[in-house]
């Protein structure tokens, strides 16, 4: 093999007296180790900061209870439509019914409604949630997330729970912005 690279020759030239050394004698090299981070103490602490902002983990995240009846209005609406939504005097344009559905598929089937309603222009209609017989004994779960994903939007002026007659506690009337 040659080598035509002058670097390469010099190199070589420069090492010809090098040679390995007998010893195979090392140097033990002990690591500090870091000091422990308490994970699960912040996983835990991390998790009730979020049940805090969003609820707790079973979905009852305003004491929600089964038959309990649900009104909001934003700041600034007059009592008196309020007080019209909860009788009925609002024509139900559009329904959307979550019966059977899980958390995450209905957030996402809420926000598609509420965003299309409002780009049709629709002012009043009503979401089906369910009263939520068949939850465990922490109460309904959709009824407390729908509560809190309304109230959360800019577009949704007030909501209150139906008439008896178009699902009572289990149906929301829900008046959104034009």
């Amino acid at each position: 093999m040659q080598d035509d690279d002058p670097d390469t020759a010099l190199f070589r030239a420069a090492m010809s007296d090098v040679r390995p050394m007998r010893s195979r004698q090392t140097a033990e090299l002990k690591r500090r180790r870091p000091p422990p981070v308490p994970g699960q103490r912040h996983a835990d602490d991390r998790a009730v900061l979020r049940e805090l902002a969003e609820g707790d983990p079973d979905g009852n995240p305003l004491g929600v209870e089964l038959g309990e009846a649900l009104a909001y209005a934003r700041p600034g609406l007059q009592k008196r439509t309020l007080k019209r939504l909860r009788r009925g005097e609002f024509s139900v344009m559009a329904e959307l019914d979550l019966h059977g559905q899980t958390v995450e598929p209905a957030k996402r089937l809420l926000h598609d409604f509420i965003n299309e309603c409002h780009r049709r222009h629709l002012g009043c209609v009503r979401v089906i949630h369910g009263k939520g017989r068949r939850s465990s004994n922490a109460g309904p779960v959709l009824k407390g997330q729908v509560d809190r994903w309304l109230r959360q939007r800019d577009d949704v002026l007030a909501f209150c729970s139906a008439r008896p007659v178009d699902g009572g506690t289990g149906a929301l009337y829900v008046l959104l912005r034009r």
